[in-house]
């Protein structure tokens, strides 16, 4: 039975269509491909919250805040078109993404600041006064 069952799911089955059925390490790659990839540092009064979204306006950016997560949404839409003669072409992508990071510690949204440059998302998030890092003397 696992036999036949293999038979009919091998990739042969879609190449009439050309299609690839990707394998289960390449669809963790699309999947990933999706989110943004984000870095999170945390620093004695503040935790930094980077993430890289290439091809990202920020006006189709959507961020929200609790004080222990932060969720990042997002949209892309790319169009090319190109003519020459009888000759014609238009392709066009879109995608759309969304990604809640947990915090180290507790921030206070009320005072936390987002940047856009260049594809790159950049949070600063301040710590409330009961997250903050502090040191302990030793006697």
């Amino acid at each position: 039975m696992e036999h036949l069952f293999e038979q009919f799911m091998s990739r042969r089955l879609f190449r009439p269509f050309h299609w690839e059925w990707p394998s289960w390490g390449q669809s963790t790659t699309l999947l990933e491909n999706r989110l943004p990839r984000v870095d999170v540092i945390d620093r004695d009064d503040e935790i930094v919250v980077r993430a890289e979204m290439p091809g990202v306006d920020k006006k189709d950016l959507d961020l929200s805040l609790t004080d222990r997560t932060v969720t990042i949404k997002g949209s892309t839409y790319q169009e090319q078109k190109e003519e020459k003669g009888d000759y014609y072409r238009s392709e066009m992508s879109r995608g759309s993404f969304a990604r809640t990071v947990t915090l180290p510690g507790e921030v206070d949204g009320a005072k936390a600041k987002a940047a856009f440059k260049d594809g790159v998302l950049e949070l600063s998030l301040p710590k409330t006064e009961t997250t903050k890092r502090r040191s302990i003397k030793v006697e």
